[in-house]
């Protein structure tokens, strides 16, 4: 592995040293990579932090965005930040990171979006995309850069409004980030969290999103350049395995889409197993948004094995597609379920080459490393309600948290990393999707209710 991204600060406000919830985003030869420093134990870290590469995961270097916090000397009005988000916009040569910066009462008043025009290597200071309520969460941002859409260039941000039921909302730019129009509801009111849009060449945006109460993955699309955005349809419910050893996660949906436009949406999902004891990783792909193909087990390992899979980023290498598209998919587990307190965190990595009729063998990555090393927060133990994988030089790269003993007198010891040399799956390892496996009829989570939505942020 390679340490891409460390916690920096040393604000007595939050705990050192952390770095959470990483997302990436590829083009070219450029990769950018963004998390959470110094994690709040109840909300948000002291900054964002960035790592770019731009000779495709060869080498890095790290900074944090200006002018959001006031933490180190910070020259920005709040406290806290969170939710970093990466695109880039191909019309006008910017790197992007969308963030909800977050005040000393915890409340999030504002969406934020940094532009960077030297390649992701500097960023400046943010640009509000919406603002207006107190509890904004879970921002995502996407760009259309196919030069032959009617929409070349607009960008979309997705984020909710938990002051507002969790609304769902949608603001465009078409200036490369600079000023952004007014936030707009689907055309149902649809109410929701962690939406991630993604772009087809002819500019239609499609939306998978999980539903307010994280009990179902919906879906919502644009056709007009986001003019408009359509009622949400529902794509599955979701049966989800309560994860051990007091660790936050839940049922968020990682999204990715094809050269042909083809999305494929994946989560964490129990209903392949007897008794819902643990998730495996589910997908549903849709070429239109609207129909969705019943859901997928992807097989990591046998529905009998006892190893909970949970937190996965997903890839798809944007230059495959149909029959040939290449999908990466990181993601924790616990080799055993039923860990109790004594949890060991592990990150795998799975491929298909062939847009998931076949998949490689489980690949080890990092880890085991105990949960109690991990930052702790009032939902649980952190290593990111999302982590990310991006195809850059032909090779999966995912970024995730590692923990490790804390040393120099710091609390705790977790950074963000990559793979050192990406990751590739040898030909013929490859095995078939789980044709074999049914969902379990009126399978149920258990445990007695549930799980609260994410709002920790």
């Amino acid at each position: 592995m390679t340490q891409i991204i460390t916690d920096p600060f040393t604000n007595s406000t939050s705990q050192h040293k952390t770095e959470v919830e990483p997302d990436t985003f590829a083009f070219g030869s450029t990769m950018v990579v963004a998390a959470q420093s110094g994690r709040f134990n109840d909300g948000g870290g002291s900054d964002i932090g960035y790592a770019t590469s731009t000779n495709s995961g060869s080498t890095w270097t790290q900074g944090t965005l200006p002018g959001i916090t006031n933490n180190n000397g910070g020259t920005g009005t709040f406290q806290r930040v969170s939710d970093p988000s990466v695109a880039y916009d191909a019309a006008h040569n910017v790197w992007l990171i969308s963030t909800v910066p977050i005040t000393s009462s915890v409340t999030v008043p504002n969406v934020f979006v940094s532009r960077s025009t030297d390649g992701g290597l500097t960023f400046g200071n943010p640009v509000t995309v919406a603002s207006g309520s107190t509890s904004f969460d879970k921002n995502w941002t996407v760009c259309d850069n196919t030069a032959a859409s009617p929409f070349y260039g607009h960008c979309y941000t997705e984020f909710d409004d938990n002051a507002d039921g969790d609304r769902l909302k949608m603001s465009t730019s078409t200036d490369g980030g600079l000023t952004w129009g007014p936030a707009k509801n689907t055309a149902n009111n649809a109410t929701g969290l962690g939406g991630q849009p993604l772009v087809q060449a002819n500019g239609t945006v499609i939306v998978p999103a999980a539903n307010a109460s994280e009990s179902g993955i919906i879906a919502f699309r644009s056709t007009d350049g986001g003019a408009t955005w359509s009622s949400t349809v529902t794509i599955a419910a979701v049966v989800d395995h309560a994860v051990a050893g007091n660790l936050r996660t839940g049922p968020l949906p990682t999204a990715e889409i094809d050269a042909a436009g083809k999305v494929y949406v994946a989560w964490q999902d129990c209903r392949f197993r007897t008794g819902c004891k643990s998730n495996d990783i589910v997908y549903s792909t849709s070429t239109n948004g609207t129909t969705w193909t019943a859901v997928t087990r992807i097989p990591i390992d046998a529905t009998n094995s006892g190893v909970d899979h949970f937190i996965p980023g997903l890839a798809v290498d944007p230059s495959t597609s149909g029959a040939t598209a290449k999908l990466g998919l990181t993601y924790y587990f616990y080799r055993t379920a039923k860990c109790g307190t004594n949890c060991q965190l592990e990150v795998g990595y799975i491929q298909s080459n062939n847009g998931g009729s076949t998949w490689s063998a489980h690949t080890d990555v990092a880890g085991p490393f105990s949960i109690s090393l991990t930052p702790n927060t009032t939902q649980g133990r952190m290593v990111g309600d999302y982590i990310s994988t991006s195809w850059i030089g032909g090779k999966a790269v995912g970024a995730f948290a590692v923990a490790q003993a804390p040393s120099g007198g710091f609390a705790f010891d977790q950074a963000i990393y990559v793979p050192a040399t990406g990751f590739t799956a040898a030909a013929g390892s490859f095995v078939a999707t789980s044709s074999g496996d049914h969902a379990i009829p009126g399978a149920v989570a258990d445990h007695a209710s549930p799980k609260s939505p994410i709002r920790n942020r």
